[in-house]
Parts: C-alpha cells; structure tokens; sequence
C-alpha cells in the first residue's frame, strides 16, 4: 500500500522574517504583496488579532499600529532560497518526492516501512527545524488527499505538528466534520455542485456513487472520491517544463515616458529567460501587453498586446530583449499613465531540438555560452551581479518594498551581522 506524507511550512513567510530576526518570535507579522498593496502572508498571532488575508494594507493599518504588529514587504529572494533549503533537506530523508509549492512537498513513505512512519516523521520536523529554522506540520495518509487532510489536522488540532490518518476509525470521525470544500482539489463551484447533490461533508463525498460524481465533477472529483477512500490515484509527479513563461509586475509609480517602461520590460524578458535556460527550453515567439491602471476612472484607459515569432527558437537574452523592445514599440502610445508591462515566451520547445534554418548560419546559437556564463556568474554573486543594459540602472519603475527585510542569504552585502 502507498503512504504518503504532506510537508507544509507553518506560515511559511512569517517562519521566514523570524528566521534571522529572534525578537518576531512572538509578535504578530503581516508580509504584504506587490508594491505593498494587500496583505499576503500573516502569523498566527496576526490572525488572532481578525487581520484577514488578501485585504488592502491601508483598511488595518490602525489595527496594525495599535498591536503593534511587525509589517514587511515581500522578500521573494529570501523566501525562495528558503524554500530551497527546506526541500534539500526533505530531500535526504524521502528521495521520492513532490515540490508542490513554494512550501509544501508530497513524500512516498511506503518504501521505508517497516519503520514506525509516526517517529520518522517526527524526526524529519525536528531536523527541517534544526537545520533551517522553518517549522512544519507533517500529514501521513494512504493517499494524496487524506494526507492533505491529515496535515490539516497537524496543523490545527496537534501539539507535536504530525498526524497519520490511516486509521479507519479516527479518519471516519474527521471526514464527517471536515466541509467538502475543505479538500484538496475541491473549488467553490465544485462544492457548489456538491451541495445541490446533498453532499457537504468529506464523508458524504466518500459514500456516494463514484459514476454519478464523475458526471457532476468529471473524472477529476471521482479521483478525489477513491483517494478518500483510500485509493491512491494520484501519485507522485514529476515537475514538466512549462509551455509558456510569464514575467510582469505592476510598476511601482504611474508611467508615462517610453524609456522606463522598455526598461521595465527587458528587465521582465530578462527574468523569463532565465526561467526558461533553467527548464531547458527555447522560445518561438515573444508576447508583450501594456496596461493603464482600470481603476483609475479619472485616467484615460488604453490596453494593447502584441505577438511577434523569433526566427529562430532562442534562450539568447539579447534576441528576446531586442524583440520584447520591437514589440513596445508598435503598441506604446503617448499620453497615458501606464501602470503595468509584461512579456510571455511562448511556444517553449527543448533546448536539444535543433530546427535548421534555410537562411540562417550553421552556428545558429553563438550566445548560448554567454548566456550560460551570466547565469553561472548571477547564481553565485546574487541577482542582477551581471545585467544587461537595456534594463536600466535607477530603475525608477521598480515595485515599492521599503519595508522589505534583507536579503540574507542571496546579497553579500547584505548578510546578516553578529556583533
């Protein structure tokens, strides 16, 4: 029989920001998203204080100032290599394994039976803790969905953070508490249509007819219904390259001159090449949109985008930069306040594909070196050690983050300072 365990990062950005800062131990924490907009992330004790999520920052600002709760900029490059750190080290006690998010892993735990799962796993918090600073909760069940479930129930009804499901008994008594759209896999609209079936329980889903949940919820909600029965029909996956990268962030002022905005825009080509050099891929074409800000109804509006096709497939930077560039061009329009730029590399292709080209050179990739080089080189000094010129060095798009903490693990100069 398969077991697997569900890894979750208890409020993983908060867990983050008190890593290398021991006084936010025990107060409230909020991590606001782009531009410092909306609250995206909260500590337990934010959340105590009714702080909800995804609200404008500003609406509790009072509540904020009044408990004094400690406010943060997203910090994604810490965030990330955290992450990073968290799943080498699942890495070395579950070689089978699932990054499903930025901070949450599925495990394969069968194979390692017959150890006591219960212990190992509790082996496996104390040792993420140990080494990374990060706690988590940990869910066993014999499928995916019950050890979301069961890792559900760590987290909130569990001092020690590690629950097994696998009993009948205990897990009869939490489907029928647990509301259908609780469960993994299960969307509003989904749980919508459950309810006009009579169905709003995780038992009640369990116990019905598997053809007729097909029919309402197609084979994806009669998955769901076997895993709760224990069936593992979902197994592990593994991460497939992406047929499309995206790169766009709102910017961090109202623009109106066509520099910053080219500037802004090579900077997004450039992040997405990099996505795209690491999953192995080249592009066949360049997509790129402009957006005025929608809610600003005193401001005139104006959206464009355009596509254009690269000659040849490329991961070449330079190339992408200068067609991104081409692309601005034929939309950018004078007299608007925009708010956002963004690029797509589309029709992703591998890297081991080579196409030949009736007008082209035989050395149909002269930059891949470089390009290698630069990444090496930024991989090991910090983001933006090398950076092409196009994406500017003021910078005056770039998102506001003034209360962002450092970079402590990606920026020399920023490491942390023991006095």
């Amino acid at each position: 029989m398969k077991i697997f365990a569900l890894v979750d990062c208890n409020n993983f950005y908060a867990s983050c920001e008190r890593v290398f800062d021991p006084s936010l131990k025990k107060r409230p924490i909020v991590v606001l998203s782009n531009n410092d907009g909306c609250i995206v992330a909260r500590s337990n004790e934010a959340k105590t204080l009714g702080i909800p999520m995804g609200v404008p920052y500003f609406e509790h600002e009072k509540v904020i100032q009044k408990h004094d709760v400690a406010v943060f900029s997203s910090n994604y490059q810490l965030y990330g290599d955290m992450s990073q750190r968290v799943m080498d080290s699942l890495r070395l006690f579950a070689p089978d394994m699932e990054v499903y998010s930025i901070d949450e892993a599925f495990l394969r735990l069968d194979h390692l039976q017959p150890r006591n799962l219960y212990e190992y796993c509790l082996t496996i918090r104390r040792k993420v803790m140990q080494w990374t600073g990060i706690p988590v909760s940990i869910g066993i069940g014999p499928s995916k969905v019950l050890a979301k479930v069961a890792n559900r129930v760590a987290k909130k009804r569990t001092d020690s953070g590690v629950f097994d499901i696998g009993d009948n008994k205990t897990r009869d008594e939490i489907l029928k508490t647990l509301d259908v759209e609780k469960l993994w896999g299960i969307a509003w609209r989904s749980a919508d249509r459950l309810g006009r079936l009579g169905i709003r329980r995780a038992s009640e889903l369990r116990d019905a007819n598997p053809y007729i949940i097909r029919k309402h919820l197609s084979v994806v909600g009669e998955r769901i219904l076997r895993e709760l029965r224990g069936q593992s029909c979902i197994d592990l996956e593994d991460i497939q390259p992406r047929k499309n990268i995206m790169s766009s962030k709102s910017f961090g002022n109202l623009l109106t001159e066509k520099k910053p905005i080219e500037e802004a825009l090579a900077n997004y080509a450039a992040r997405a090449c990099e996505k795209l050099r690491q999953q192995n891929s080249r592009a066949q074409a360049v997509y790129v949109f402009v957006q005025t800000n929608e809610f600003r109804e005193t401001d005139k509006q104006y959206n464009n985008s355009i596509t254009c096709s690269l000659t040849i497939p490329t991961s070449d930077t330079r190339i992408i930069i200068e067609a991104a560039k081409s692309c601005l061009d034929r939309i950018y329009k004078q007299g608007y306040r925009y708010k956002k730029v963004g690029v797509m590399l589309l029709d992703l292709i591998p890297a081991s594909l080579e196409q030949k080209h009736l007008f082209a050179e035989s050395d149909q990739r002269p930059g891949d070196h470089l390009m290698d080089t630069v990444d090496r080189i930024n991989e090991d000094h910090g983001p933006d050690t090398l950076f092409f010129g196009a994406e500017g060095v003021n910078r005056e798009w770039k998102m506001r983050c003034g209360l962002r903490s450092p970079r402590y693990t990606t920026q020399w100069d920023e490491l942390l300072t023991v006095n």
